[in-house]
């Protein structure tokens, strides 16, 4: 098992508990996930950056609607659920959203415009790491240069984590909703 990604149990050593003391928790604990991180002080500072602060040019919705589809691209049960319980009320994302980010293609009359096209634009970006011509226009009229950055910072860091998750098989928090 020591080659196996687990959640770390405290006592944690001094520096990683300085760092996890960082990390936000839910009722009073660290998620599964930030205990995972911890096998390496330096993936803690920087493996994976906070994009969650208040500084974000996104509004939580869409970032919401970014980690909801890139967890669920990367069949990452876990951070799908843990985003659904979280944040999805405060996104205002409802029960027919959330089961649509997991929909082998999305159905844009669940959303508005510019959100169904930025799903259409992660699938692409997920799949082939580029978008084509017509995807990219509409992403690019849709969102400033900054949100632009955001958006591929969010899918990469989610795609990080959902591979963290997946190969810890973290099974789901106590909190968190599991996919229908």
């Amino acid at each position: 098992m020591a080659n196996h990604l687990h959640p770390l149990e405290p006592p944690y050593p001094p520096e990683t508990a300085a760092l996890l003391a960082g990390y936000p928790q839910a009722d009073g604990q660290l998620l599964s996930l930030f205990r995972t991180f911890a096998h390496s002080p330096r993936f803690l500072k920087k493996g994976v950056p906070n994009l969650l602060d208040r500084d974000s040019p996104l509004p939580l919705r869409i970032r919401e609607i970014v980690i909801l589809r890139v967890t669920a691209l990367r069949s990452c049960d876990y951070e799908w659920g843990v985003h659904t319980a979280i944040f999805a009320g405060a996104a205002r994302i409802d029960a027919a959203q959330l089961a649509d980010t997991r929909a082998t293609a999305i159905n844009p009359a669940l959303w508005s415009a510019d959100e169904a096209c930025l799903l259409h634009a992660l699938d692409q970006l997920c799949r082939d790491g580029r978008l084509d011509d017509a995807t990219q226009a509409r992403f690019e009229a849709d969102w400033s240069l900054a949100q632009q950055l955001e958006v591929c910072a969010l899918a990469g860091a989610y795609q990080t984590v959902s591979f963290v998750a997946n190969l810890a098989r973290l099974p789901h928090e106590a909190f968190s909703r599991p996919p229908a």
